[in-house]
């Protein structure tokens, strides 16, 4: 590859994301144990008999297609093909991106207490400034940054590049969550960057591999999150089963064993299963909330928290159902012993009261007891790979692929021509910067190091794999390509 060709496509990356180049600084500000809503909230968990909790995911992906090939999010080529599939539904999609910063406050100065989560990839908020979208921007800025609104909505972290933790490798979990950091501080401040606790993990994909679902808990408590949102089926009890019915309405605590026996664990809270957009769109959480009571942990009566997320702008029903039936909720429920709460506001109130994460009951990752029932007690990585490519061999339902809200999509099979490409751009990306940052962590700040670094992380974004085989796996091809010219000039 030529100088020439290289300076060529850093001419398509016109701007780069604020992604890397603070590590020391954000570790800094994510690592506190400071309370988050307590002082704030309005909630009594005593006069409670159950409580609901709502959260929306919001992505674009980027892709290589600009008038030039210039790196574009998915949104800017809705508006600009308003004609091929679903495109004309752009302007409704920018709507919803934006829509809580009216919602929030409208219910605040009606004497509301509403409460909402948010989970917007770091694609998306980039694509919003590439767009020039400052009006989505501000709208949000103003529900995140006025005092005023905290105490009603909770941003959640996630993976930058909406990469599905199971098939990203482990090497680069840690930085797309730094990646997001960086990102979302930029736009919304240190002070906003200090009070996100929880993660959303895209496609709510957790790993069962032993090794990758430590490696993806460790680095998530290095980087100051506290909870991790779960989908009910990807995890299990110590002996196999599935959780219990009251367990799917208390937090969990979720432990991992890598293979060479050493553990860590998170507080989780559980999405129940169900079609996830008509969930909340019609508030479905807070009408099965009513029909709970006060359980026990540890001796101490809680009210349980019903669990959903759901694709903020997607498909009818978010983009008609949850405009019409969200703010109404919130004008009938006041003073009443059913009400919202956000998830680290939950368990600041749990704590308050003396429930801790070791009260929890514990689970691990869905089908991980069969792995550990061939290994017994002397746990080697060689023991278990060995019981892994046996139970691969010999046991149908098993597999290490994970378990994600689209149980019914592999996003592994079939995807070689994605995956190998991009193990190997990841591989090539740690050759050669990983001693460099050691050296000199102010590496991370440079521009070679930061393009290398957008290109790695946009080619492991699901859309690449979710949408099949054709233009998205060929959009991979390209960020594959422009990826090994920066890294390999």
């Amino acid at each position: 590859m030529t100088a020439t060709n290289v300076q060529q496509f850093r001419q398509l990356t016109t701007d780069i994301p604020p992604i890397a180049g603070k590590e020391l600084d954000i570790e800094k500000i994510v690592n506190h144990q400071e309370s988050i809503f307590l002082d704030n909230t309005d909630i009594n968990l005593e006069e409670k008999k159950a409580l609901f909790a709502c959260a929306l995911h919001m992505h674009q992906p980027t892709i290589p297609a600009g008038q030039h090939g210039e790196l574009i999010c998915n949104l800017q080529h809705m508006f600009e093909h308003q004609g091929e599939g679903d495109n004309h539904n752009a302007s409704v999609f920018a709507w919803c991106y934006s829509r809580m910063g009216d919602f929030i406050p409208e219910l605040v100065a009606n004497g509301c207490s509403p409460r909402i989560m948010l989970d917007y990839s770091g694609n998306l908020l980039w694509g919003l400034q590439q767009m020039g979208r400052e009006d989505i921007l501000n709208n949000l800025r103003k529900i995140t940054q006025d005092k005023t609104y905290q105490p009603y909505v909770e941003w959640l972290g996630t993976m930058w590049s909406h990469g599905v933790i199971p098939s990203t490798p482990i090497p680069d979990i840690k930085l797309h969550i730094q990646a997001w950091q960086h990102h979302f501080a930029s736009i919304f401040g240190e002070d906003a960057l200090k009070r996100v606790k929880g993660f959303s993990p895209p496609e709510m994909h957790l790993p069962n591999h032993p090794d990758t679902l430590y490696e993806y808990i460790k680095a998530l408590k290095e980087c100051g999150y506290r909870w991790l949102l779960v989908q009910e089926h990807s995890v299990e009890r110590l002996d196999g089963q599935g959780l219990y019915h009251d367990e799917k309405y208390i937090p969990n605590r979720l432990v991992a064993k890598n293979s060479r026996g050493e553990t860590i664990s998170i507080t989780a809270l559980i999405k129940t299963q169900g079609s996830d957009t008509k969930l909340v769109a019609q508030m479905q959480p807070y009408h099965e909330a009513k029909t709970k009571d006060k359980q026990s942990i540890n001796g101490v009566m809680i009210p349980p928290c019903v669990t959903q997320i759901a694709d903020g702008e997607n498909g009818g029903v978010m983009m008609n159902e949850f405009p019409r039936d969200f703010p109404p909720l919130w004008y009938g429920i006041k003073n009443s012993d059913v009400v919202g709460v956000n998830g680290t506001e939950y368990l600041e109130l749990l704590a308050a009261s003396g429930v801790y994460e070791d009260d929890f009951p514990v689970c691990q990752g869905v089908g991980q007891h069969k792995i550990w029932q061939r290994v017994g007690n002397d746990i080697t990585p060689e023991k278990v790979q060995s019981a892994i490519a046996f139970l691969t061999e010999n046991d149908h339902q098993f597999h290490t692929e994970g378990a994600s809200w689209t149980n019914d999509l592999s996003w592994v099979r079939g995807y070689e021509n994605v995956l190998q490409p991009m193990n190997q751009l990841s591989a090539l990306f740690h050759q050669k910067y990983d001693g460099l940052v050691k050296e000199n962590p102010e590496i991370t700040k440079s521009q070679d190091y930061q393009e290398a670094l957008l290109y790695h992380l946009l080619l492991q974004t699901s859309c690449f794999r979710y949408w099949g085989q054709g233009t998205w796996t060929d959009y991979a091809k390209e960020l594959y390509q422009r990826g090994i010219d920066i890294i390999k000039p």
